[in-house]
C-alpha cells in the first residue's frame, strides 16, 4: 500500500481557472503580514488544537510561507460512486474441459511415439478419429503372448489329467484293492477256523483211543501239534485283518490324499499361470486397441503443448513423431459453450476476494469487448513459482464468463476487474494524497494560501486511482497531492519507541543459564579462600600465577576465570590434607559444603575412591565448558 502511494505523481493540469487563482494568491503573498496578525493566528491554532485533542494541526509559519501554490498539485475532495476493483491479467480456459489422454502402457522405453493427430483447431464430433500411436511393438508382444497362453494351458490341461488320475486311484483302492484283500483274509480265517476244528476233534478223537489203548501216545502228539498250528493260522489272519483295516487302509488314504492335494496345488498353480497369460493376453489387445484414439464428445481441438516455465522452447509440442506417456494429456476439448477467466492474485489482495463477486472481462486480442463474470473459486494454495520468480506469492483465482461469445479461444490473455465493493456515495480522493505515518494514513488539507492542516484519515478502500475516505476529511475540501515534495508542511505525531526489552531479557537470561557452571565454580573459590587462613590464601595466590595464563589475567582469582589447572591446583591444595596429591574419600567426607562434596565425588572417573588432579581437570572442563583446557577458558583471556 505505501508503495502504491508514493508512487504515483502526477505534473499539475491546471486550468484558466487554476492560473487566475494561483496568481491571486500570488499577489496576496507578496503583501506585507504583520507580526501581530501572524501571532493571532498562531494563537488561534494553539487554541483549535488544543479544544479538539489530536484531530489535525493547522499552521502557518515559516515552512508554509516559502511553498509557492504553482508548486502545489491539489485536488478537491468529491463525494460519488465509488467502486474498489482489482485488476489482474488471466488467461481465458474452459471449465468444461475433456482431457484426451495417453492409455498405452510404455514398455520398456520412455513411451509411445505419435503416427498421426488430427490439425489443432479442428471441430470434430463424437467417435472421431483423433491420434493413432506406434503399436508396432505391442503386436510383437502379442504373438509371444500368444504362444505362452497356449503352452500355459496345455499345462493346466495336463494338472487336470493328474488330480483326475489321484482321484480314480483313491477310489480304486477303496472299492476294489482293499475289499478285494479283505475278504481274501476272512477267507483264509473261516478256512483256519475250520481246521482249527478239525485238529481239536482228531485230539479229542486221540485222547479216547489213547485212554482205551488203541492208539499210541505219539499220535496223540501229531493231534496236539495239528490243533496248534491250526491255531496259529488263524491268529496270523486275524492280524493280518486288523493291519490292514487299521493300518494299511489309513496308510493308504493318506498317501492318495497327499497325492490328490498335491495335483489340486499344481492345478491351482497352471490355472493362475494361465490366468496371468491369457490377462497378459487381453491387456497388450486392449493397449493395441488403445492406440487409436477417438473423441469421447464433441468438441474443438486444442493440443495439450507443454512450455517450460523458465521459459523458451517448448517441453512437449503434440506432433507425428512426438513420443507421450502413460497418462500424459494429448489434446483436450474444452466447451466453447463454459469458458472461464483464470488469474493469479498478488499475496496482499487475495484476501479481498471472495466467491460470488462481479468482474468485468477485456479481451486483448478482441478489442472493444467487454464481457462480464463472477468468481467462483479461489485457491487456498499459493501457485508454484520457478527459479527466477520473487519471493512473493500467489493464488488461482477462477471467473466464470456469462454468456461466453463463439469467437473467443483457450489462451487467449484476458484483462478482469473484479470488484470487490460498490459505494454509491463515497467521500474519495486521489490516492496520491495519502501518507502513512507509523501504520496510520495522513492528508495534508489546504485551509488557505498559507494555511495547511494534517489530517489522520481512515480509509475504506482504494482502486487505482481514487481512495475511498470514512472519516479525516469533508467534501469539497482541498488536499495536496504531490506531498513527496513539501513533506515539511506536515505535522506528524512523534512515533512511540518500539518497546524491545523482551528480546534483551530473553538474551540476559540465555547468558545466565550457560555461565551458571563458571558462577557457581567463582563462587566455590570464593567461599574457600574466605574460609582459609592467610598462608593458605598467600599459597593459592602463587599457583595462580604460575599456573594461570602468560599475561598474568588469571592471577586476579576473584576478578577473570583462571584456566582449569590453575582451579584444581587450589583445589588440590585446598581438600588434600596429607599431601599425598590424591584427594581421598576421607579427605572429601570432610568437606563441608554438600554441593562441594557431590561434585569432588562425581570427579572420581575411574572409581577407586581418590581424585587425581588429572582427574579434577577433566571434570572442571566439562563444568565451565573449557574444552581445550587453555589459557583463560574459551576466549583465552579474562572472563566477565
Amino acid at each position: 500500500m505505501n508503495l502504491l502511494l508514493n508512487y504515483f505523481f502526477e505534473r499539475p493540469q491546471q486550468s484558466v481557472s487554476d492560473v487566475v487563482v494561483t496568481r491571486r494568491r500570488s499577489r496576496r503573498r507578496q503583501r506585507p503580514v504583520r507580526t501581530g496578525r501572524i501571532l493571532l493566528v498562531l494563537l488561534l491554532v494553539v487554541a483549535a488544537v488544543s479544544a479538539s485533542g489530536w484531530y489535525g494541526y493547522s499552521y502557518l509559519d515559516d515552512r508554509a510561507a516559502g511553498i509557492k501554490q504553482e508548486d502545489l498539485i491539489t485536488a478537491t475532495v468529491c463525494v460519488g460512486p465509488f467502486d474498489h476493483i482489482v485488476i489482474e491479467q488471466g488467461e481465458i480456459e474452459s471449465s468444461s474441459n475433456i482431457e484426451v489422454i495417453c492409455e498405452v502402457e510404455a514398455r520398456g522405453g520412455s513411451g509411445t511415439p505419435i503416427l498421426w493427430v488430427i490439425d489443432e483447431g479442428t471441430r470434430v464430433s463424437k467417435g472421431d478419429k483423433l491420434v493413432e500411436l506406434d503399436a508396432s511393438q505391442l503386436e510383437v508382444t502379442l504373438k509371444d503372448n500368444r504362444i505362452q497362453v497356449i503352452t500355459a494351458e496345455s499345462a493346466l490341461a495336463s494338472a487336470n489329467a493328474l488330480l483326475e488320475q489321484a482321484t480314480i486311484a483313491r477310489q480304486e483302492y477303496l472299492e476294489g484293492v482293499y475289499k478285494t484283500e479283505e475278504k481274501a483274509i476272512q477267507s483264509e480265517i473261516a478256512i483256519a477256523e475250520q481246521e482249527l476244528r478239525k485238529a481239536q476233534l482228531a485230539l479229542e478223537s486221540s485222547e479216547r483211543l489213547v485212554a482205551k489203548g488203541l492208539v499210541k501216545s505219539l499220535q496223540l502228539d501229531a493231534d496236539r501239534y495239528s490243533v496248534a498250528n491250526a491255531s496259529n493260522q488263524l491268529e496270523s489272519a486275524k492280524g493280518r485283518l486288523t493291519v490292514l483295516q487299521e493300518l494299511t487302509r489309513k496308510k493308504m488314504l493318506v498317501q492318495f490324499d497327499s497325492d490328490i492335494n498335491a495335483a489340486k496345488a499344481d492345478v491351482a498353480a497352471k490355472q493362475s499361470s494361465f490366468e496371468e497369460e491369457r490377462q497378459e493376453l487381453l491387456d497388450v489387445q486392449e493397449q493395441i486397441a488403445n492406440c487409436v484414439i477417438y473423441a469421447p464428445a464433441d468438441g474443438v481441438v486444442v493440443h495439450a503443448n507443454r512450455y517450460s516455465r523458465r521459459g523458451g522452447d517448448s517441453e512437449f509440442v503434440v506432433e507425428a513423431g512426438a513420443t507421450v506417456r502413460e497418462r500424459q494429456a494429448i489434446i483436450r476439448l474444452p466447451d466453447p459453450t463454459r469458458m472461464q477467466v483464470k488469474c493469479k492474485v498478488n499475496e496482499s489482495r487475495i484476501t479481498l476476494i471472495e466467491p460470488g463477486m462481479p468482474a468485468r472481462i477485456a479481451i486483448d486480442a478482441i478489442v472493444g469487448m467487454e464481457l462480464r463474470g463472477v468468481v467462483v473459486k479461489v485457491n487456498r494454495y499459493a501457485e508454484p513459482g520457478s527459479w527466477y520468480s520473487s519471493s512473493i506469492k500467489e493464488y488461482a483465482v477462477w471467473i466464470e464468463i456469462i454468456d461466453p461469445p463463439d469467437n473467443i479461444r483457450t489462451g487467449m490473455t484476458a484483462e478482469a476487474q473484479i470488484f470487490v465493493e460498490q459505494l454509491d456515495d463515497a467521500i474519495q480522493i486521489p490516492i496520491q494524497g495519502l501518507y502513512e505515518h507509523g501504520g496510520e494514513m495522513y492528508s495534508l488539507v489546504q485551509k488557505g494560501p498559507q494555511t495547511f492542516e494534517t489530517r489522520k484519515v481512515k480509509v475504506d478502500a482504494t482502486n487505482d486511482a481514487m481512495a475511498s475516505i470514512t472519516d479525516g476529511v469533508e467534501e469539497d475540501e482541498s488536499i495536496v497531492l504531490n506531498l513527496r515534495s513539501h513533506l515539511s508542511l506536515l505535522d506528524l505525531p512523534e512515533l512511540d519507541q518500539v518497546d524491545n526489552s523482551d528480546m534483551r531479557d530473553i538474551s540476559e537470561r540465555m547468558r545466565n543459564e550457560t555461565g551458571d557452571g563458571e558462577n557457581s565454580l567463582r563462587t566455590d573459590l570464593e567461599a574457600s579462600i574466605a574460609n582459609a587462613d592467610p598462608s593458605m590464601v598467600e599459597k593459592m595466590e602463587s599457583r595462580i600465577r604460575s599456573d594461570g595464563n602468560p599475561d598474568g589475567s588469571s592471577g586476579a582469582a576473584l576478578g577473570g576465570m583462571p584456566n582449569p589447572a590453575a582451579i584444581a591446583g587450589l583445589s588440590m591444595d585446598l581438600y588434600d590434607t596429607d599431601s599425598d596429591g590424591m584427594i581421598s574419600t576421607t579427605e572429601i567426607d570432610a568437606i563441608d559444603d554438600p554441593n562441594r562434596r557431590d561434585s569432588m565425588s562425581a570427579a572420581d572417573t575411574n572409581g577407586d575412591g581418590n581424585v587425581s588432579r588429572a582427574e579434577l581437570i577433566e571434570a572442571i572442563r566439562k563444568r565451565t565448558g573449557n574444552a581445550s583446557g587453555g589459557p583463560g577458558g574459551r576466549g583465552g583471556g579474562e572472563r566477565s
